[in-house]
């Protein structure tokens, strides 16, 4: 913003000095403007948790107003956050405005009514908060998380789907590949080229239990790579053959599409399978 602005008064003074023409200053001063929006962000109220009541807490953060600094607490983020170009912000603001980034897909000028901070700044906090978390955290959830993932939890999970009318009754979670289009790159195209979906991208794994979590997380790698080639390379099936097994030993298993092999602690529907008029009445609804 200070660059344009500063490149903005030099054309002033070359226009003015008559160095250049009126068409030329006219189109200079449009290509050194930002582009980002510059809305009147003062006129908005700075933000302050306590002004919220719990049913704008529950819409914009999706979380309720006493649980939000739970939330900070056990994520351990400071009191106070300082970019590197001195902004100051507090804890609470911050996290409130990566969980209303994350909340609804938005722009950053879309949070500045609830801020009161212009969109650079929106940038920095939110970027700095997902830094933080990802750097303390990520471990929780790109490895295998006994907290979530022990013995007892994965039996619960297991009965839980095997009571929802499932053939499996060791089944505890379901694995997919996930792909999430980017722009076309300038290099490498066939890389991230994804034949199947016939677009840029690059491609997640992960493993969801039951309770809606997302208990393991690989990626993000090149968009043409295979499901069954991100099983291999994320180390997945090995932390299976090791922890997936019940409080009695049983042997417990996920449950993925035909692209991924057929192993003990890995279950897929059988390909090219032709379901006859009584399995589709017995299939739970």
């Amino acid at each position: 913003m200070t660059t344009f602005r500063n490149a903005r008064d030099l054309l002033l003074l070359t226009f003015c000095e008559g160095s250049i023409t009126e068409d030329e200053f006219l189109l200079l001063y449009d290509l050194n403007t930002s582009k980002n929006p510059e809305y009147p962000y003062w006129d908005y109220k700075k933000f302050c948790l306590q002004d919220k009541d719990e049913a704008e807490c529950k819409t914009e953060f999706r979380f309720q107003k006493n649980d939000i600094p739970l939330l900070l607490n056990v994520l351990g983020l400071p009191e106070k956050i300082t970019c590197k170009q001195g902004t100051v912000c507090r804890g609470t603001e911050a996290l409130c405005m990566l969980l209303k980034r994350l909340a609804y897909p938005c722009r950053y000028s879309d949070l500045m009514s609830t801020f009161g901070r212009p969109v650079p700044e929106i940038s920095m906090i939110s970027n700095q908060v997902v830094d933080f978390i990802f750097e303390h955290h990520s471990h929780r959830i790109t490895g295998w998380n006994h907290t979530v993932l022990n013995a007892h939890s994965l039996q619960i999970y297991a009965d839980a789907v095997s009571n929802r009318g499932a053939a499996l009754d060791n089944c505890f979670g379901f694995v997919d590949g996930t792909v999430r289009p980017i722009c076309r790159p300038d290099l490498n195209q066939r890389l991230v080229y994804n034949g199947h979906k016939r677009v840029h991208a690059l491609k997640f794994q992960s493993v969801v239990t039951p309770n809606g979590l997302v208990a393991n997380l690989y990626g993000p790698v090149e968009g043409k790579k295979h499901d069954a080639g991100m099983l291999r390379d994320s180390g997945l099936y090995n932390d299976l053959q090791r922890y997936a097994f019940s409080p009695t030993g049983q042997p417990l298993c996920i449950y993925g599409d035909p692209a991924y092999p057929l192993r003990i602690h890995i279950q897929a529907p059988f390909r090219n399978g032709i379901l006859t008029p009584r399995c589709k009445t017995l299939m739970p609804q």
